[in-house]
């Protein structure tokens, strides 16, 4: 208990500590024998170049607002990690500028997870809104964690699809884990938080500042295997986020949209640029290599259903939506009408089914049955 305490306020001093990053405290530790409780003695501090200013705040801290923090974490019941910890995310921990310590209120095993990024236009169009959420929820069945930043349009519609799937999201914010923002999405976030984890590299009473939402942008990234963009202007946030993801490394993927429509060119510029086009969630999971993972799944109990020679023997609900399906080409709003079922359960069954190869996306948002 007293080990725990002391990272936390050693995680606690971390935060507030400009300018200090994942490779700082690798160096510090370094200093120290690998013990990160020992990072903040000034002995330790001594020996490596730190930011002027976070050095200054690690040599004399505030200890009001450190004290606050602590007892806010005690009460709150979330979590401070530090770089190098190992409940710390590999994924992030290996990005360039990666945090000194984040905090985390919710499951930090989901954190482990592979991870999709979603981000897009604020103002989305309900097109936009609803292609995220059928998505999101698609490839949480296949086995993905999905990522975004809380936002309202696409973040929240992303969040709101993969929780709609059962599936299970994490919230990057621009604020400290005791603000939501925007206040609306307040009812979501506790949603998030039951189901996923929410995740934030600023203290406790840090409001929406300008320049904190940039910075939060290649945590999203780094925390992920790629970045999907569904709508996004010219200049906006998104764009920020995917360049982070290709500097880190890490897959970049955008969905198109119509070309006389403002947030289909951030899009278009990603694709002209190297990005994955995506038209269903079939080509995320392709782009990221997520084959095996997503074979082993329709290969296993989806939805009740056993295997056999001949592939998946699908359970009711699957065979109702195929004979909704019939032999034309149909829409998922078609398949709704038809059989009754939710539209995120039906995205994500559609996937398994294309999966299986039992059908086939058709242009214009179509699905099709294929024989056997």
């Amino acid at each position: 208990m007293l080990a725990a305490m002391s990272m936390a306020m050693v995680g606690a001093k971390l935060v507030r500590s400009p300018g200090l990053t994942g490779e700082h405290v690798r160096l510090l530790a370094a200093q120290a024998a690998g013990d990160l409780e020992r990072i903040c003695e000034p002995e330790i501090l001594a020996r490596v170049d730190l930011p002027p200013k976070a050095r200054e705040c690690l040599r004399s801290p505030d200890t009001g607002a450190l004290s606050a923090d602590l007892q806010w974490l005690r009460a709150g019941g979330a979590r401070l990690l530090v770089w190098g910890e190992a409940d710390y995310p590999q994924p992030l921990a290996a990005i360039r500028g990666a945090p000194a310590a984040i905090y985390v209120a919710g499951d930090i095993e989901v954190l482990k997870a592979p991870q999709l990024a979603m981000v897009g236009a604020r103002g989305a169009s309900p097109v936009g809104r609803s292609i995220a959420r059928e998505l999101a929820g698609a490839l949480t069945q296949a086995g993905l964690t999905i990522t975004s930043g809380l936002a309202a349009g696409i973040d929240a519609a992303s969040h709101e699809g993969a929780l709609a799937a059962g599936g299970r999201t994490v919230a990057v914010l621009g604020t400290g884990l005791d603000r939501t923002y925007p206040a609306e999405n307040a009812a979501l976030a506790t949603r998030i938080r039951a189901g996923g984890a929410l995740v934030s590299e600023f203290p406790p009473r840090t409001g929406p500042q300008r320049q904190n939402f940039p910075q939060r942008n290649r945590i999203i990234s780094g925390l992920a295997l790629g970045t999907l963009v569904v709508e996004a202007a010219e200049g906006s946030g998104s764009l920020i986020t995917a360049q982070r993801a290709a500097q880190q490394g890490r897959e970049v993927f955008a969905v198109p949209g119509p070309i006389r429509s403002p947030l289909s060119r951030g899009c278009h510029q990603l694709i002209r640029e190297g990005a994955h086009l995506v038209e269903g969630p079939a080509d995320v999971l392709a782009g990221l290599q997520f084959s095996q993972q997503f074979q082993s799944l329709a290969s296993s109990d989806v939805g009740g259903s056993n295997a056999s020679a001949g592939g998946v023997r699908l359970d009711k609900e699957y065979e109702m939506l195929l004979d909704a399906l019939g032999f034309e080409p149909a829409t998922i709003d078609t398949l709704v009408a038809r059989s009754g079922l939710p539209g995120e359960s039906i995205a994500s069954m559609l996937l398994i089914l294309e999966l299986e190869g039992r059908i086939a996306p058709y242009p214009g948002g179509l699905y099709g049955r294929l024989s056997r």
